[in-house]
């Protein structure tokens, strides 16, 4: 008989523990860093659109695989959105490794001249990327994101 009631002690034990007994019991998860690599002009755009190449890299420090199944980004200067774009690529970052992927977003090119016009001298110009990756995992589903940098002007003349 007592052997019958230490699973069920054991039970109780856990329950009576609460939540920190519960997050102890599941699986430890590291949340992955999605940061931007690159964020480069494509040419041969035309006058009112522009398209960005934006290189992503996502980090999984955990020992299971990270399926991503989709991504979308935001791009803005200042407080406006500049540009937007999203890829339906589905992907998986292997445990304790890394991966990149590449998104096209297309910019609002009347917008983006009068943020140029506002600052004539600039050699660069400041932005944020803001999204997230859709996941394909029971606990985590969404991965939000944020990044500010620059890139050159004097590149894309």
């Amino acid at each position: 008989m007592p052997r019958r009631q230490a699973p069920g002690l054991g039970l109780l034990l856990c329950l009576s523990g609460g939540i920190s007994c519960l997050a102890g019991c599941t699986p430890h998860f590291e949340r992955p860093v999605l940061t931007v690599a690159s964020i480069e002009l494509e040419k041969g755009s035309n006058f009112l659109q522009q398209s960005f190449l934006v290189r992503f890299q996502i980090q999984n420090p955990n020992n299971r695989p990270l399926p991503v199944t989709a991504v979308h980004a935001d791009l803005t200067v200042g407080a406006d959105r500049l540009a937007s774009g999203v890829t339906n690529r589905a992907f998986v970052v292997p445990p304790n490794g890394q991966s990149t992927f590449d998104m096209t977003i297309t910019a609002n090119m009347a917008l983006a001249i009068l943020k140029l016009a506002n600052n004539p001298h600039a050699d660069s110009i400041a932005y944020d990327v803001t999204g997230a990756a859709e996941l394909d995992l029971p606990f985590m589903h969404n991965l939000p994101f944020h990044e500010s940098g620059s890139f050159s002007l004097r590149g894309s003349q």
